[in-house]
């Protein structure tokens, strides 16, 4: 008699997507409280400010760069609340998990239809900032065209 593959395949599949119910679970409470510290202080009253004045800046340019500084300390709170910020980790993008990378690249998308642009544009300005070495941008990149939120390159 012969093996029959099919009830261990049919554990397996169930297993994998036990575990695809698990991270789908981490990102959907990610969806829930992404950036909720922006409706209380120190946050609130920085993004009543600059919300409008950075809607007229291009993203990563010197006047861009200014107005972050500028923002200070509730910025630093913001990114300190928020783990898929890169500027959360003493070692940026490398201490981020990668449900910290998915929020941050749905969070740079969100940013993109917000204040416009071309987005494989602002990722690559994005990959400079934070020093996301090209392999990696490669699959951020692979990742937005899998979603549809680019063109195929």
């Amino acid at each position: 008699m012969s093996y029959d593959s099919t009830q261990s395949t049919n554990e397996h599949i169930m297993r994998v997507q036990r575990n695809i119910f698990d991270a789908l679970k981490n990102l959907r409470q990610r969806a829930i409280v992404h950036d909720d510290s922006k409706h209380r202080e120190p946050e609130k009253s920085l993004y009543d400010e600059w919300q409008p004045k950075l809607r007229e800046l291009t993203y990563g340019s010197d006047e861009y760069k200014s107005a972050l500084a500028q923002m200070g300390p509730a910025l630093q709170h913001h990114y300190q609340a928020n783990s898929h910020h890169p500027e959360h980790y003493p070692d940026g993008v490398m201490g981020m998990s990668l449900f910290d990378i998915i929020e941050m690249l749905c969070d740079w998308r969100a940013a993109n239809e917000q204040y416009g642009g071309d987005f494989l544009e602002s990722m690559e300005k994005s990959f400079q900032r934070f020093g996301i070495e090209q392999r990696f941008g490669a699959i951020l990149i692979k990742t937005a065209v899998e979603l549809g939120w680019i063109e195929h390159e």
